[in-house]
């Protein structure tokens, strides 16, 4: 049996589990948004970085197109299999940023950094709000 203390007390911490999902994924939101339009309206300047860091420039706007359907899969979540790519393809695309920003020695790997954690806050806060327990139990 749940009294009220215990009822109040799952409810606030379910609701704090909700606000830092959505701040994780919204910062996360900020960074690969951000990351897109430059994909898209600063197209030489990110493909002779990507040159640099010996990456083929033809990915550039597939990439900007998949953190942008990464990103409404993660929102919508229509689908639980598009929303676990979808945090799978920013895990892998955040530490290949990083590995380049480090082996390019331009130091600009702190924002994949931060975008890194925002996709592990997230997930984890996803997956805790998903499995909260029911207010009856």
């Amino acid at each position: 049996m749940v009294n009220k203390y215990q009822f109040k007390l799952h409810f606030i911490m379910k609701k704090t589990d909700l606000l830092i999902y959505r701040i994780a994924t919204g910062l996360l939101t900020l960074i690969m948004t951000f990351s897109a339009t430059m994909y898209f309206t600063q197209y030489e300047m990110v493909s002779q970085k990507f040159s640099a860091a010996g990456f083929a420039t033809f990915i550039i706007y597939p990439m900007a197109i998949a953190k942008i359907l990464g990103l409404v899969a993660i929102w919508t979540d229509k689908s639980t299999m598009l929303r676990e790519w979808a945090y799978a393809g920013f895990v892998f695309n955040l530490l290949l940023a990083i590995g380049a920003h480090l082996d390019v020695q331009d130091g600009e790997y702190i924002p994949p950094i931060v975008g890194l954690v925002a996709v592990g806050v997230s997930y984890f806060y996803k997956h805790k709000t998903l499995k909260a327990p029911a207010s009856n139990e």
